[in-house]
């Protein structure tokens, strides 16, 4: 009886101070603040076929700009805030991937260039690529032995 009472006590104690769901908001931020991202990307792409870049080296160059604008964001604080406020929509893109190589280096910056921003240079980005890598090689022997079997 006792412990019964406990329960519910802590359940209503949780239930209490346990924030409120946004998901409506929450979504729409990630939409809009990721919508911005891709914009961004296809504004300096046409710029980049402006400039008469190629078809194959216009992406390139809007990766490279996309992923030093997320990684300069970083360095300056303000690509986290970003984050706390759109979260996926903020992660997703490119600049999310610079984010996640380049907040871990200068966290652990001060443990100095091996042991510091050697070790945890890609401590969340390695277990991404390790698993896309991976994957894709997976994939890639499957296509391969139905194509050359059947």
């Amino acid at each position: 009886m006792e412990d019964a009472r406990k329960i519910k006590a802590y359940e209503e104690k949780v239930k209490r101070l346990t924030p409120g769901s946004r998901v409506a908001r929450d979504c729409l931020r990630a939409f809009w603040v990721g919508g911005v991202i891709c914009c961004l990307g296809q504004a300096l792409t046409l710029w980049a076929e402006k400039m008469q870049l190629t078809e194959i080296t216009a992406p390139m160059f809007t990766s490279v700009v996309l992923i030093f604008l997320g990684t300069t964001l970083t360095g300056l604080g303000v690509y986290d805030r970003i984050g706390k406020y759109a979260g996926a929509g903020s992660i997703v893109p490119i600049t999310g991937f610079a984010n996640s190589v380049a907040a871990p280096a200068i966290e652990f910056r001060r443990e100095g260039l091996v042991l510091g921003v050697g070790a945890k240079l890609f401590a969340i980005a390695g277990p991404v690529l390790t698993y896309g890598i991976a994957s894709s090689m997976a994939v890639g022997l499957v296509f391969w032995i139905i194509r050359t079997f059947f």
